[in-house]
């Protein structure tokens, strides 16, 4: 399967090498300062490592990056070693925007207990260096509401507190790739480290080639995509292969806020219900176009975290 997943993607990438296609992505991150990097994560020293790992491949190939934090996530950090660990990413010039408190979920709970967590990782971040309001939201785990009224009731929120919310249009499991990567470190597992390894970035460009597909399909042409990773300990070590394969099937690397501008982002979405998923399938789903199934990561890789996920 992975030998399979090489194949078309190279064969993509090269259809490509020659044509006129301009495509642009935007770059954000998800739950800063640290998701998905084992028991250890937020031990402040290796923060401060994971996040200039990041940082340096985002610099290195001068890329926009728009990072949101989660407040309260590493609840061990001092307020002054959170405050550090973020002024790295201001440092880094990667625009940083609100994602809620950590546990934040609107298919869980009460719309006011989240527009109070919306607010209190905007206080967070009106105390960093230069800190200021954040013009981005992005949606934990992409719940935007599984009613309309509650969808509406957020949205008008947001507007009042002079957020945007956040698109996301190309998806991914990566957060379960670091899952199983983090544990298999924890416990010196350095087969499945390396088995995680050679199957993520395969994974990576499997899932970009379906969006990009998809979009044509409901959109009707190419836009400019938004990309969403997570702050976490494999994507510190592969962060550079991921942008360099998105160099490969001819990305320029563009902000968010270029990004938005594009009409695509102005067509309605209407969903609501518990799902989390890219804003393809949303409007997919608005304009009554028969769904497709994103690819699955791979079984193994499934299997292992649902193993780590029961504590087995």
């Amino acid at each position: 399967m992975q030998r399979l997943w090489c194949v078309v993607g190279l064969v993509a990438a090269a259809g490509l090498a020659g044509g006129a296609t301009k495509r642009e992505v935007a770059i954000t991150i998800d739950d800063l300062p640290v998701a998905q990097s084992g028991v250890r994560g937020c031990e402040f020293g290796s923060l401060q490592m994971q996040a200039l790992r990041l940082i340096t491949a985002f610099l290195h190939l001068k890329v926009p990056v728009t990072a949101f934090v989660v407040a309260g996530a590493c609840p061990e950090l001092t307020p002054e070693q959170e405050r550090t660990v973020l002024k790295l990413w201001q440092d880094g010039s990667a625009e940083l925007g609100n994602e809620a408190a950590a546990e934040a979920d609107l298919n869980s709970e009460d719309p006011a207990k989240f527009e109070q967590d919306i607010l209190k990782a905007d206080e967070a971040l009106r105390k960093l260096p230069r800190g200021r309001t954040p013009r981005y939201f992005r949606y934990p785990l992409l719940h935007l509401g599984q009613t309309a009224e509650t969808k509406a009731r957020i949205a008008r929120f947001l507007t009042a507190h002079g957020y945007t919310g956040a698109p996301v249009t190309f998806e991914s499991s990566d957060w379960m790739f670091s899952e199983v990567y983090s544990d298999a470190i924890s416990h010196g597992k350095m087969e499945t480290m390396q088995h995680v390894r050679q199957d993520y970035l395969p994974y990576m460009e499997l899932m970009i080639e379906f969006f990009e597909q998809r979009t044509n399909e409901v959109v009707g042409h190419e836009i400019p995509q938004i990309l969403r990773l997570h702050a976490n300990r494999l994507n510190a070590e592969m962060v550079g292969d991921v942008l360099a394969m998105l160099k490969r099937r001819g990305y320029r690397f563009i902000s968010l806020d270029e990004a938005l501008k594009d009409p695509a982002y102005q067509q309605p979405e209407n969903y609501a219900g518990p799902g989390g998923f890219s804003w393809i399938q949303r409007w997919a789903v608005t304009k009554g176009t028969p769904n497709k199934d994103e690819p699955k990561e791979p079984t193994w890789l499934a299997q292992q975290y649902e193993r780590i996920r029961k504590g087995e």
